[in-house]
C-alpha cells in the first residue's frame, strides 16, 4: 500500500542517523536536510548527542509520534524495532535501507516476513528493504547520489535495484534529464513496481503529474497488473520505457518443438511490452535517451533534417536512422539553393546540410529556419554541434535555447563536446533542455520508440471463433498420463475448424488403399508424413512430390517402418512461402504467440517476433512488420508478396483460441503455405496438458 504518510509525512525519523556522511545513516540525513525538508526530522542514534545539527534521541522508546521511518540498523534489529514503532509511535510508512533480508539467505527471509506481518496488521506502507530509499520532491529519503534536478513534469522512475539506479541516474544527470520521483523498491516485499504503476494510474492527474515513467525492472511478479496499469497510463497520455533485466536464462530449456526451443521468458516480456505500449531499452543509455525523446514534442512523421558542421557525426546519424526505417530525405530545388547561398562555400545542403566546421552560429540559426518554415517534407531537425576547442559555444548554444523554444517541430540537439565544451554545455543544460551526446544510441532509441504501438484493446477478438465447441474438445481429451504428449492430427484439425483456421487437406490413416484412394480424389501431387514421432524430418518421415499411387504406397511401406509410426498422414502438395506460427505457455504470463517465415529458417535465422495472446489485429500487423524478414512477406525482388491480412487473421484467431484453451502449453504450425490469396496450414502440433 502508498499511503499519504510515505508520500508526504509531516514527520520523520532516521533511526540509525549518524554524523558520518560516508554511511548510508549520515547520507540519508544529508540528503534530508540539503534537499529541503521542511517537516519535523528526527534522529535515532544510542551513541551520539546530536547528529548534523539535530539533536539526537537514544532510543525508539523516547520518540513521539512519527509518521515515516527510515532504518539504517542491522537486519536482526528491523523486525522488532518496526513492531515498535507501528504499535506504540504511530508510524504508517517504512524505508528499510538495510540489507540481509530474503535477498541474502533463508533466515533473512524470515526477518522480512516477520516486518511485512507487521506493516499489513497496521496498515503501514513499507518500501524495501534493500534499497537506496525514496526520492520526492517532498523529501529526499536516499542515502546515495547523485540528486538530480527535480520538478513536476520531470520523470517518474522507478528501479528494482538500488545500485542499477544510482548509475541510470548518473547518465541521465548528464543528459540534463529532471525528475519528479525515483523510487527503489529493494526486495519489493509489499510494494513492488507494478504496484507503484497501480498506484499512479489510479491517482492520475493529468494536469499536474509527470508524464513520463521509466522503469528498470528485474522481475515480474504479476505481469497482469503490469500489463493493466501500464496500458492504462499509456492511454492517459504517459509515456513509459523499460529494461528488463534477467531475461535471457530459459531459452536454452529443453523442448520437444520448435516454438519450445525459441520461446523463453524474453519472448514473454517482448510480448508484454507491445501489448502494453511500453518501449524496451536495453541499457542504460538507451532508457535515459528514452526518456529525454519524451520530453520533446511528439514526432509527428519519420522524415529527419540533420544540422552539422562535421561531416562524420551527420553520416553515422543518418546511417543509424536509415537503418531503423526512419528517413533523412534528400533536400534539393531551388529553396535548397537559396540556403546554400547564405551559408560558407563549399557547404553541403542535400541533408545532412553541412555548414562546416567554420560555421557560424547565424548559419546555424538560417539552417534551422529553413528547415522549420522552408522544407516542407521535414518533420523533426537534429542539430549536431559541438566544438574542436577554438572557439567558445555560448553563443551557438544560446541562439538553439531560443530555436527549440520558437520551433514547432522537435529539435534533437546532439553536444557532443563534453569535455572541451563542458561549461557551455552545463549553461545550456540549466535552461531546462536535455542533450544527447552520441548521435548513434540517438537514433537506436528513437526507432524502438517509433516502432513500438500503442497499447492493445483489452476486448478479444471472437468473431468466427467457436469457444464453447473449443471447451468441449478439451474436455473430451483423456488426461496427459493417459494420452501422452501431444494431440493426434484428428484433434488438432478439429480446434483448428473451430478457430477458423484453414488446413490443408489431409488424411490420417493406416490402411494403405484409404490413402491412395484420398490422393486420387485431391490429384497428385501429394506429401506422405509419419504420424507419431515428433520431429518427423529428423527420422526421414516426410516425403514430397509424391506423383503416383506406386510411389505413395512405397512410401506407406517405408515409413511405417519407422520406430513409434502409428500412422501416415497424406496431404495435398501445395506452393508458396512458407511463413511460421508458435505458441507456448508460459507461467504467470499466459500464451506467447510467435510468428515469422517458416521451414528450417524457424531456428536457423530466429527471426521470430512475439504477442501475449489474446491478440488484437494492430498487434499482429506490428509483430508481422517487426520481422527482419518482412520484405520477403511483402514481396521483393519480383517475388510476389503473401495475403499479410490473412495471416495476420489467423495469428489472431489462434490467440483467441489459446486464450480460452489454457491447456495447450506447445504449439507449432510450421510451415503455414502463403501466396497473395490464401494462407492454409500445412503442418501442426499441439502439445495439452490436462490433469
Amino acid at each position: 500500500m502508498i499511503n499519504r504518510e510515505l508520500l508526504q509525512p509531516e514527520s520523520i525519523v532516521v533511526i540509525g542517523g549518524s554524523n558520518n556522511v560516508h554511511k548510508p545513516g549520515g547520507a540519508v540525513v544529508r540528503n534530508l536536510i540539503s534537499g529541503g525538508y521542511d517537516g519535523t526530522l528526527r534522529v535515532v542514534n544510542p551513541k551520539e548527542d546530536e547528529v548534523q545539527g539535530i539533536k539526537v534521541f537514544h532510543d525508539v522508546k523516547e520518540l513521539p509520534p512519527t509518521e515515516l521511518a527510515i532504518l539504517v540498523i542491522p537486519a536482526k534489529m528491523c523486525p522488532d524495532t518496526v513492531e515498535m514503532l507501528a504499535a506504540e509511535k504511530g508510524v504508517r510508512a517504512f524505508i528499510i535501507i538495510s540489507a540481509g533480508f530474503g535477498e541474502e539467505t533463508k533466515e533473512g527471509g524470515v526477518l522480512e516476513q516477520r516486518i511485512l506481518d507487521t506493516c499489513e496488521r497496521h496498515g503501514a506502507a513499507l518500501i524495501g528493504p534493500n534499497c537506496i530509499g525514496l526520492l520526492t520532491r517532498r523529501h529526499h529519503s536516499v542515502f546515495t547520489k547523485p540528486i538530480p534536478n527535480l520538478n513536476p513534469k520531470g520523470v517518474d522512475f522507478i528501479s528494482g535495484s538500488g545500485a542499477t539506479a544510482v548509475f541510470i541516474l548518473e547518465s541521465a544527470v548528464i543528459k540534463g534529464l529532471q525528475f519528479n520521483s525515483v523510487w527503489s523498491i529493494g526486495n519489493g516485499k509489499q510494494i513492488g513496481i507494478e504496484d507503484v504503476l497501480q498506484y499512479m494510474d489510479e491517482h492520475f492527474n493529468a494536469e499536474t503529474d509527470s508524464l513520463v515513467k521509466l522503469l528498470y525492472i528485474e522481475n515480474i511478479s504479476n505481469p497482469d497488473k503490469l500489463l493493466f496499469h501500464a496500458s492504462s497510463l499509456i492511454r492517459k497520455g504517459c509515456r513509459i520505457a523499460a529494461i528488463k533485466a534477467g531475461s535471457s536464462e530459459s531459452g536454452s530449456r529443453a523442448a520437444s518443438s520448435h516454438t519450445g526451443a525459441i520461446a523463453s521468458s524474453d519472448s514473454a516480456v517482448e510480448a508484454l511490452f507491445r501489448k502494453a505500449g511500453i518501449v524496451r531499452c536495453f541499457s542504460r543509455e538507451e532508457l535515459t535517451t528514452a526518456g529525454c525523446i519524451f520530453t520533446l514534442p511528439k514526432l509527428n512523421g519519420k522524415n529527419f533534417a540533420i544540422v552539422t558542421h562535421a561531416g562524420g557525426p551527420g553520416v553515422m546519424l543518418t546511417d543509424a536512422l536509415s537503418k531503423g526505417g526512419l528517413h533523412v530525405p534528400k533536400i534539393e530545388g531551388p529553396i535548397a539553393e537559396e540556403l546554400k547561398a547564405q551559408l560558407f562555400p563549399g557547404s553541403s545542403v542535400a541533408n545532412p546540410i553541412d555548414i562546416l566546421a567554420t560555421g557560424t552560429p547565424e548559419h546555424l540559426d538560417i539552417a534551422i529556419d529553413y528547415c522549420e518554415k522552408r522544407f516542407d517534407n521535414i518533420d523533426a531537425i537534429m542539430v549536431i554541434f559541438g566544438t574542436p576547442g577554438l572557439v567558445t559555444l555560448y553563443e551557438a548554444y544560446d541562439m538553439l535555447h531560443k530555436k527549440i523554444l520558437e520551433c514547432k517541430k522537435p529539435i534533437f540537439p546532439i553536444l557532443p563536446s563534453l569535455h572541451t565544451a563542458g561549461p557551455e554545455v552545463e549553461e545550456f543544460l540549466k535552461k531546462g533542455h536535455v542533450n544527447f551526446s552520441d548521435e548513434v544510441t540517438l537514433a537506436t532509441t528513437l526507432t524502438q520508440i517509433m516502432k513500438t504501438p500503442a497499447p492493445a484493446p483489452p476486448e478479444i477478438e471472437l468473431f468466427g471463433v467457436d469457444v464453447p465447441k473449443i471447451r468441449e474438445i478439451i474436455s473430451s481429451l483423456p488426461s496427459s498420463k493417459e494420452r501422452g504428449g501431444y494431440v493426434s492430427p484428428e484433434i488438432v484439425r478439429q480446434l483448428f475448424g473451430c478457430a477458423g483456421i484453414p488446413m490443408v487437406p489431409e488424411m490420417v490413416s493406416t490402411s494403405k488403399d484409404e490413402l491412395t484412394a484420398f490422393a486420387q480424389k485431391v490429384g497428385y501431387p501429394v506429401v506422405a508424413k509419419v504420424v507419431g514421432p515428433v520431429h518427423k524430418s529428423d527420422v526421414g518421415g516426410v516425403t514430397l512430390n509424391i506423383r503416383s499411387a506406386e510411389h505413395l504406397s512405397l512410401e506407406f511401406d517405408r515409413m511405417m517402418q519407422i520406430p513409434d509410426a502409428t500412422a501416415v498422414m497424406v496431404q495435398k502438395m501445395m506452393s508458396g512461402t512458407e511463413v511460421f506460427i508458435g505458441a507456448k505457455y508460459e507461467e504467470r504470463f499466459g500464451h506467447v504467440v510467435l510468428c515469422g517465415l517458416g521451414g528450417i529458417f524457424v531456428e536457423v535465422l530466429k527471426d521470430v517476433q512475439s504477442g501475449l495472446a489474446p491478440l488484437s489485429y494492430n498487434e499482429a500487423y506490428s509483430m508481422i512488420r517487426s520481422l527482419r524478414g518482412y520484405k520477403i512477406i511483402k514481396g521483393t525482388r519480383g517475388q510476389k508478396g503473401i495475403n499479410e491480412q490473412k495471416y495476420a487473421e489467423i495469428i489472431v484467431r489462434l490467440s483467441t483460441l489459446l486464450r480460452f484453451a489454457r491447456e495447450i502449453k506447445e504449439m507449432d504450425i510450421n510451415p503455414l503455405l502463403a501466396d497473395e490469396e490464401n494462407v492454409v496450414a500445412v503442418d501442426a502440433r499441439i502439445r495439452i496438458e490436462k490433469d
